[in-house]
């Protein structure tokens, strides 16, 4: 866990608090972490400088420098977009959290920022699946709409074409691609062919998705990292922001740790949503299809196999098998 500095915790809790602080006393908790950086949730109480005690909530974020594939600068993202301009952009309905603090040195950032409580992960109801897609329409469409100059500034952002860079490099690791295509394969035949007749398609499905309208995508949009509270939504780690087309996140918020029983619903709801709040702003009543349903089998698809096979418990196996016949069963051209 990192040491939190007490002067700096002071210095945020003053601007948080709009008076100044005298002292603070805190516990933290972890509430995500991994190699590359940690997550704490810090509460406590803070003394003004008149003697007045009151109770606080922030959240510490660290990243460590690291390279991710085609994107080597995604570690400092976040800081750089908390220096932008992007967060004068957001809607009432939909935000990130503020940022009290931001400083970068030693080959990591550090943000002091709000701890937004909200229902998150696969608590989520469907009405809130729903609300999300929207609120993410209605910003997308806003944005591209009004093309503001605070966000054609910004440079660290992810490159358009990240979905499809991606989706190549996945099909060229032999283990997966094979095990779709092996007689021996334990992996039911429709569900393997099922990738097989994407691969086959995507070069064409690729060119028709670069005819979509190019939009900020969050590039990272599951349920862990939505936020649910009174009618709003909280947006959390923006590491993976940049443009891409019209769609793409509802791709991410019905297939990666998909609430399986519910996938068909959802993702006929949240694509509809999804097109209401972007048409709020901008016409795209003339796109007959997002293309939400192959992106979901190109992006994922690999993925799974290899989930699948790396399994260490039946249940889990089961849980992949799950995933992919529920992407299966939907239906494209929406």
């Amino acid at each position: 866990m990192n040491t939190i500095n007490l002067e700096t915790l002071i210095q945020v809790l003053s601007k948080k608090m709009n008076q100044p602080i005298a002292r603070a006393e805190y516990e933290a908790k972890d509430l995500q972490g991994g190699t590359v950086g940690n997550v704490l949730h810090l509460t406590g109480m803070a003394e003004t400088q008149t003697g007045d005690r009151i109770s606080f909530q922030l959240v510490h974020k660290t990243t460590n420098k690291w390279e991710r594939y085609a994107d080597p600068n995604s570690w400092r993202r976040e800081y750089d977009l908390y220096h932008s301009g992007l967060g004068n952009l957001f809607l009432p309905t939909m935000r990130w959290p503020i940022c009290y603090h931001a400083e970068i040195r030693d080959d990591a950032h550090f943000l002091w920022l709000e701890y937004i409580d909200g229902v998150s992960g696969l608590d989520l109801t469907a009405d809130m699946y729903a609300r999300a897609a929207e609120e993410l329409g209605r910003l997308q469409g806003k944005l591209y709409a009004t093309q503001p100059p605070e966000l054609l500034a910004i440079q660290n952002v992810g490159v358009a074409d990240a979905m499809e860079h991606f989706y190549y490099h996945y099909k060229s690791w032999d283990v997966v691609h094979n095990a779709v295509r092996s007689d021996a394969s334990e992996i039911p035949k429709h569900l393997c062919q099922m990738i097989i007749d994407a691969d086959e398609s995507a070069e064409s499905v690729f060119r028709q998705i670069k005819k979509l309208p190019l939009v900020f995508c969050h590039r990272d949009f599951w349920v862990t990292n939505i936020l649910y509270r009174d009618g709003e939504i909280g947006l959390i780690d923006w590491d993976t922001a940049g443009w891409g087309y019209l769609g793409e996140d509802i791709a991410s918020l019905i297939a990666d740790e998909a609430d399986i029983e519910n996938m068909v619903v959802y993702y006929h709801a949240c694509t509809a949503a999804y097109r209401r709040g972007f048409l709020e702003y901008a016409d795209i009543s003339m796109i007959s299809n997002l293309y939400v349903r192959e992106r979901i089998i190109l992006h994922y698809g690999y993925r799974l196999v290899e989930w699948f096979l790396n399994a260490d418990t039946p249940e889990l196996k089961k849980q992949h098998i799950d995933t992919l016949q529920k992407i299966f069963e939907m239906e494209g051209g929406i």
